[in-house]
Protein backbone atom coordinates (compact mmCIF):
# COMPACT_ATOMS: atom_id res chain seq x y z
CA UNK A 1 0.00 0.00 0.00
CA UNK A 2 1.20 3.11 -0.97
CA UNK A 3 2.11 5.24 1.94
CA UNK A 4 3.60 8.76 0.02
CA UNK A 5 1.72 12.16 1.04
CA UNK A 6 -1.19 12.60 -1.17
CA UNK A 7 -0.99 14.88 -4.60
CA UNK A 8 -4.69 14.79 -6.11
CA UNK A 9 -7.95 15.18 -4.10
CA UNK A 10 -11.06 15.05 -5.36
CA UNK A 11 -14.04 15.99 -2.82
CA UNK A 12 -17.66 15.65 -4.34
CA UNK A 13 -16.24 16.95 -7.65
CA UNK A 14 -18.98 17.70 -10.67
CA UNK A 15 -18.65 19.53 -13.67
CA UNK A 16 -21.63 21.52 -15.25
CA UNK A 17 -22.21 23.12 -18.90
CA UNK A 18 -24.89 24.45 -20.58
CA UNK A 19 -25.99 22.65 -23.79
CA UNK A 20 -27.45 25.07 -26.63
CA UNK A 21 -29.72 23.15 -29.14
CA UNK A 22 -28.73 24.45 -32.22
CA UNK A 23 -30.34 24.59 -35.72
CA UNK A 24 -29.61 24.97 -39.24
CA UNK A 25 -30.37 28.93 -39.34
CA UNK A 26 -33.09 29.12 -42.34
CA UNK A 27 -34.74 32.03 -42.95
CA UNK A 28 -37.80 31.15 -41.31
CA UNK A 29 -35.65 30.49 -38.39
CA UNK A 30 -34.04 33.20 -38.17
CA UNK A 31 -37.06 35.66 -38.38
CA UNK A 32 -38.68 33.49 -35.01
CA UNK A 33 -35.44 34.48 -33.93
CA UNK A 34 -35.44 37.95 -34.13
CA UNK A 35 -39.39 38.10 -32.71
CA UNK A 36 -37.76 37.20 -29.67
CA UNK A 37 -37.98 33.71 -29.49
CA UNK A 38 -35.39 31.68 -27.51
CA UNK A 39 -33.02 29.06 -28.17
CA UNK A 40 -33.56 26.10 -25.66
CA UNK A 41 -30.87 25.32 -23.28
CA UNK A 42 -30.44 21.60 -21.23
CA UNK A 43 -28.49 21.37 -18.14
CA UNK A 44 -25.40 19.27 -18.89
CA UNK A 45 -23.72 17.54 -15.58
CA UNK A 46 -20.58 16.01 -17.39
CA UNK A 47 -19.75 14.52 -14.24
CA UNK A 48 -21.09 14.73 -10.64
CA UNK A 49 -20.06 13.41 -6.72
CA UNK A 50 -16.40 12.29 -7.79
CA UNK A 51 -14.45 11.62 -4.95
CA UNK A 52 -10.84 9.81 -5.15
CA UNK A 53 -7.64 10.79 -3.66
CA UNK A 54 -3.79 9.64 -4.82
CA UNK A 55 -0.58 9.41 -3.48
CA UNK A 56 2.44 9.87 -4.70
CA UNK A 57 3.56 6.44 -7.16
CA UNK A 58 0.05 5.89 -7.76
CA UNK A 59 -1.28 5.32 -11.08
CA UNK A 60 -5.18 5.79 -11.27
CA UNK A 61 -6.42 4.51 -14.67
CA UNK A 62 -9.96 5.94 -15.97
CA UNK A 63 -12.38 3.45 -17.92
CA UNK A 64 -15.50 4.31 -19.69
CA UNK A 65 -17.54 4.37 -22.77
CA UNK A 66 -17.38 7.60 -25.12
CA UNK A 67 -18.99 10.57 -22.96
CA UNK A 68 -18.60 8.92 -19.82
CA UNK A 69 -16.46 11.84 -18.29
CA UNK A 70 -13.24 10.75 -18.81
CA UNK A 71 -11.39 13.48 -20.61
CA UNK A 72 -13.11 15.86 -18.64
CA UNK A 73 -11.93 14.74 -15.23
CA UNK A 74 -8.83 14.80 -17.01
CA UNK A 75 -8.75 18.69 -18.06
CA UNK A 76 -10.25 18.91 -13.97
CA UNK A 77 -7.23 17.19 -12.71
CA UNK A 78 -4.33 19.27 -15.38
CA UNK A 79 -6.30 22.49 -13.99
CA UNK A 80 -7.22 23.37 -17.36
CA UNK A 81 -11.12 23.49 -16.43
CA UNK A 82 -12.35 24.11 -13.13
CA UNK A 83 -15.55 22.04 -10.86
CA UNK A 84 -18.74 23.72 -10.85
CA UNK A 85 -19.33 22.33 -7.39
CA UNK A 86 -16.83 20.55 -4.92
CA UNK A 87 -13.27 20.73 -4.90
CA UNK A 88 -10.35 19.28 -6.56
CA UNK A 89 -6.39 20.03 -5.29
CA UNK A 90 -3.51 19.08 -6.57
CA UNK A 91 0.08 19.08 -5.04
CA UNK A 92 2.93 20.07 -7.31
CA UNK A 93 3.77 19.87 -11.17
CA UNK A 94 1.17 18.71 -13.40
CA UNK A 95 2.58 17.46 -16.64
CA UNK A 96 -0.11 17.21 -19.12
CA UNK A 97 -0.88 14.64 -22.56
CA UNK A 98 -4.48 15.19 -23.32
CA UNK A 99 -4.64 15.33 -27.31
CA UNK A 100 -1.93 14.49 -29.87
CA UNK A 101 0.18 17.37 -29.94
CA UNK A 102 -1.87 20.11 -28.38
CA UNK A 103 -0.20 23.17 -27.84
CA UNK A 104 2.57 22.42 -30.23
CA UNK A 105 3.34 25.57 -33.34
CA UNK A 106 3.18 23.64 -36.90
CA UNK A 107 5.84 26.61 -38.06
CA UNK A 108 8.26 25.82 -35.21
CA UNK A 109 10.92 23.20 -35.21
CA UNK A 110 10.39 20.50 -33.10
CA UNK A 111 13.51 21.65 -30.93
CA UNK A 112 11.50 25.27 -30.60
CA UNK A 113 8.48 23.57 -29.40
CA UNK A 114 10.77 21.60 -26.97
CA UNK A 115 11.37 24.90 -25.53
CA UNK A 116 8.55 26.55 -25.45
CA UNK A 117 6.18 23.06 -24.04
CA UNK A 118 8.52 23.16 -21.40
CA UNK A 119 8.35 26.62 -20.36
CA UNK A 120 4.52 26.35 -20.38
CA UNK A 121 4.93 23.32 -18.34
CA UNK A 122 7.26 25.43 -15.66
CA UNK A 123 10.60 23.62 -16.27
CA UNK A 124 13.34 27.12 -16.55
CA UNK A 125 14.99 27.57 -20.02
CA UNK A 126 18.43 26.25 -18.95
CA UNK A 127 17.04 22.95 -17.17
CA UNK A 128 15.30 22.70 -20.89
CA UNK A 129 18.58 23.03 -22.39
CA UNK A 130 20.10 20.33 -20.23
CA UNK A 131 17.86 17.79 -21.08
CA UNK A 132 17.23 18.84 -24.93
CA UNK A 133 19.74 15.54 -26.55
CA UNK A 134 17.67 13.47 -23.69
CA UNK A 135 13.90 14.32 -25.05
CA UNK A 136 15.36 14.30 -28.63
CA UNK A 137 16.78 10.83 -28.32
CA UNK A 138 13.37 9.28 -26.55
CA UNK A 139 11.54 10.78 -29.21
CA UNK A 140 14.10 8.60 -31.80
CA UNK A 141 13.42 12.30 -33.93
CA UNK A 142 17.56 13.20 -34.01
CA UNK A 143 17.33 13.57 -37.52
CA UNK A 144 13.93 15.66 -38.40
CA UNK A 145 14.83 17.68 -35.16
CA UNK A 146 15.34 20.62 -36.60
CA UNK A 147 12.18 20.79 -39.23
CA UNK A 148 9.10 22.04 -38.78
CA UNK A 149 6.30 20.11 -37.23
CA UNK A 150 4.22 20.69 -39.90
CA UNK A 151 6.22 17.39 -41.83
CA UNK A 152 6.28 15.40 -38.60
CA UNK A 153 3.64 12.15 -38.90
CA UNK A 154 0.98 11.87 -36.02
CA UNK A 155 3.51 9.11 -34.84
CA UNK A 156 6.69 11.58 -34.60
CA UNK A 157 3.73 14.13 -33.06
CA UNK A 158 3.19 11.55 -30.59
CA UNK A 159 7.34 10.63 -29.34
CA UNK A 160 7.67 14.10 -29.27
CA UNK A 161 4.54 14.97 -26.87
CA UNK A 162 5.45 12.37 -24.83
CA UNK A 163 9.16 12.87 -24.29
CA UNK A 164 8.65 16.55 -23.05
CA UNK A 165 5.72 14.98 -21.18
CA UNK A 166 8.06 12.92 -19.24
CA UNK A 167 11.11 15.04 -19.17
CA UNK A 168 9.98 17.83 -17.40
CA UNK A 169 10.73 16.47 -13.83
CA UNK A 170 6.34 16.43 -13.36
CA UNK A 171 4.91 15.46 -10.04
CA UNK A 172 1.58 14.82 -11.74
CA UNK A 173 1.40 13.11 -15.14
CA UNK A 174 -2.31 13.41 -16.99
CA UNK A 175 -2.42 11.40 -19.91
CA UNK A 176 -5.36 11.12 -22.41
CA UNK A 177 -5.72 7.99 -24.79
CA UNK A 178 -2.26 9.13 -26.42
CA UNK A 179 -0.56 5.51 -25.64
CA UNK A 180 -3.18 3.96 -28.15
CA UNK A 181 -1.11 6.20 -30.96
CA UNK A 182 2.18 5.09 -32.31
CA UNK A 183 3.51 1.82 -33.03
CA UNK A 184 3.88 -1.09 -31.32
CA UNK A 185 7.45 -0.30 -30.17
CA UNK A 186 7.28 2.72 -28.94
CA UNK A 187 3.89 1.99 -27.24
CA UNK A 188 6.35 -0.47 -24.99
CA UNK A 189 9.12 2.15 -24.42
CA UNK A 190 6.18 4.50 -22.96
CA UNK A 191 4.80 1.72 -20.40
CA UNK A 192 8.77 1.15 -19.55
CA UNK A 193 9.05 4.99 -19.06
CA UNK A 194 5.53 5.14 -16.94
CA UNK A 195 6.62 2.21 -14.82
CA UNK A 196 9.65 3.74 -13.86
CA UNK A 197 7.81 7.16 -13.20
CA UNK A 198 6.13 5.40 -10.52
CA UNK A 199 9.03 3.99 -9.40
CA UNK A 200 10.45 7.56 -8.87
CA UNK A 201 7.14 8.89 -6.80
CA UNK A 202 5.08 10.04 -9.46
CA UNK A 203 1.18 10.62 -9.63
CA UNK A 204 -0.43 9.49 -12.95
CA UNK A 205 -3.66 9.46 -14.12
CA UNK A 206 -4.35 7.64 -17.41
CA UNK A 207 -7.29 7.57 -19.35
CA UNK A 208 -7.71 4.06 -21.81
CA UNK A 209 -10.11 2.13 -23.88
CA UNK A 210 -8.06 -0.18 -23.06
CA UNK A 211 -9.42 -2.41 -19.66
CA UNK A 212 -6.03 -4.51 -20.39
CA UNK A 213 -3.47 -1.47 -20.42
CA UNK A 214 -5.29 0.11 -17.44
CA UNK A 215 -4.94 -3.40 -15.45
CA UNK A 216 -1.36 -3.55 -16.54
CA UNK A 217 -0.33 -0.07 -15.49
CA UNK A 218 -2.34 1.29 -12.83
CA UNK A 219 -2.61 0.71 -9.31
CA UNK A 220 -6.03 1.40 -8.99
CA UNK A 221 -9.04 2.84 -11.57
CA UNK A 222 -12.70 4.24 -11.41
CA UNK A 223 -15.30 2.86 -14.52
CA UNK A 224 -17.06 5.97 -15.26
CA UNK A 225 -20.81 5.44 -16.94
CA UNK A 226 -23.09 9.00 -17.39
CA UNK A 227 -20.62 10.94 -15.94
CA UNK A 228 -20.49 9.31 -12.47
CA UNK A 229 -18.31 6.19 -10.84
CA UNK A 230 -19.85 3.33 -11.49
CA UNK A 231 -17.02 0.82 -9.92
CA UNK A 232 -14.06 2.01 -7.99
CA UNK A 233 -11.10 -0.51 -6.65
CA UNK A 234 -8.22 -1.68 -7.81
CA UNK A 235 -7.74 -1.64 -11.28
CA UNK A 236 -7.27 -5.19 -12.38
CA UNK A 237 -11.00 -5.66 -10.36
CA UNK A 238 -12.72 -2.57 -12.48
CA UNK A 239 -11.04 -3.21 -15.83
CA UNK A 240 -12.40 -7.32 -15.35
CA UNK A 241 -15.75 -5.69 -14.52
CA UNK A 242 -15.37 -3.60 -17.10
CA UNK A 243 -14.22 -5.37 -20.04
CA UNK A 244 -17.36 -8.27 -18.75
CA UNK A 245 -19.73 -5.35 -18.57
CA UNK A 246 -18.63 -3.90 -21.96
CA UNK A 247 -18.43 -7.33 -23.86
CA UNK A 248 -20.33 -10.15 -21.94
CA UNK A 249 -16.66 -12.21 -21.84
CA UNK A 250 -13.73 -11.62 -18.91
CA UNK A 251 -10.43 -10.14 -20.58
CA UNK A 252 -8.50 -13.95 -20.02
CA UNK A 253 -11.54 -14.87 -22.89
CA UNK A 254 -10.69 -11.74 -25.09
CA UNK A 255 -7.07 -12.90 -25.23
CA UNK A 256 -7.87 -16.51 -26.00
CA UNK A 257 -10.62 -15.80 -28.68
CA UNK A 258 -7.50 -13.17 -30.30
CA UNK A 259 -4.88 -15.95 -30.04
CA UNK A 260 -7.57 -18.46 -32.49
Amino acid sequence: MTTGPVTIRARDVGKHYLRVHEKPMLLREAMMLLSGRKQRVDDLWALRHIDFELRAGETLGLLGPNGSGKSTLLTLVAGTTFPSEGTMSTSGRISTLLSLGAGFNSDMTGEENIVASSGLLGMPFAETRKRLSQIVEFAELGGVIDTQIRYYSSGMVTRLAFSIAINVSPDIMVIDEVLAVGDIAFQSKCVDALEELQGRGITTVLASQSPVMISDLCTRALWLEAGQIKMAGAAAEVAEAYQVGMTGHSMGAAFADALE
